[in-house]
């Protein structure tokens, strides 16, 4: 079992940027991958940007050049550090960790561009 606690949402105006955490209860290293992904209301969640356990990342062509993903394994915490944020951005982000067998998810957080 993982529990994920994202933080780190708020409002932003457009062209700021804002950066998000993800705490994981369990050491993210034994994680395979730990992933953002987002809804926006009345759409379907998408993926956002993924890392592996080696560091591999992988990003959606929509965020590429803009949004950088990290992990600290030291504090069980991955971000999403998020610039030149526009108002399509906006959404309730959430952390994914996906293991062999299963996956978990946070609670998510809302970023909000608009000025």
């Amino acid at each position: 079992q993982v529990q994920l606690v994202e933080s780190g949402g708020g409002l932003v105006q457009p062209g700021g940027s804002l950066r998000v955490s993800c705490a994981a209860s369990k050491s993210i290293t034994s994680i395979l991958v730990m992933g953002w992904y987002r809804q926006a209301p009345g759409e379907q969640r998408e993926l956002v940007a993924t890392i592996t356990s080696d560091g591999s990342t992988n990003y959606a062509d929509s965020v590429k050049g803009r949004f950088t993903i990290s992990r600290d394994n030291a504090k069980n915490t991955v971000y999403l550090q998020m610039n030149m944020l526009k108002p399509e951005d906006t959404a309730v982000y959430y952390c994914k960790a996906r293991l062999v067998f299963t996956e978990y998810w946070g609670q998510g957080t809302q970023v909000t561009v608009s000025s």
